[in-house]
């Protein structure tokens, strides 16, 4: 019975800090996120991005742009997309004021259904214009590339 009292302690603790391990926040991230009087401004050049049409099974890349127009370095503490069709990538280091940052979100769209489809990437910033932001991507997934029409 200990043993398995035990066992039981152990996973939990691994599920614990399990959870934690794949976060892109570091402890510094964390830090300037909470540190309010070190707040920055962030415009978005590319808040929403229209990728067109494209054949279902294409994987697709888009870039959304970020410029710094605050005082304090601008961290992207974390980037997440909503569905598991997409992928982020973006600016890990600090972008200095009046600097840009880039945020890429990769479709693969054999994982969505013909028609029109509109993806959405949250960002959480050190920012005082907000510290959630929502970028979106969209367009249409045809079911062959002979029936693409371009916006």
């Amino acid at each position: 019975m200990k043993l398995l009292v035990f066992i039981s302690i152990c996973l939990l603790y691994f599920t614990i800090f399990a959870c934690h391990k794949g976060k892109s926040e570091t402890n510094a991230d964390m830090k300037a996120a909470l540190d309010t009087a070190h707040y920055t401004l962030v415009k978005w050049m590319d808040s929403t991005v229209q990728f067109g049409s494209i054949p279902k099974g294409e994987h697709i890349t888009v870039r959304f742009r970020c410029k710094n127009i605050g005082n304090e370095p601008l961290i992207l503490v974390d980037v997440r997309p909503v569905c598991g069709c997409t992928v982020a990538d973006y600016t890990k280091h600090p972008i200095m004021p009046g600097l840009e940052g880039i945020i890429e979100a990769a479709l693969n769209s054999e994982h969505v259904p013909v028609g029109n489809v509109r993806k959405t990437i949250i960002v959480n910033t050190n920012t005082k214009n907000g510290t959630e932001h929502y970028l979106f991507f969209e367009g249409q997934v045809v079911a062959d590339s002979a029936t693409i029409l371009k916006f």
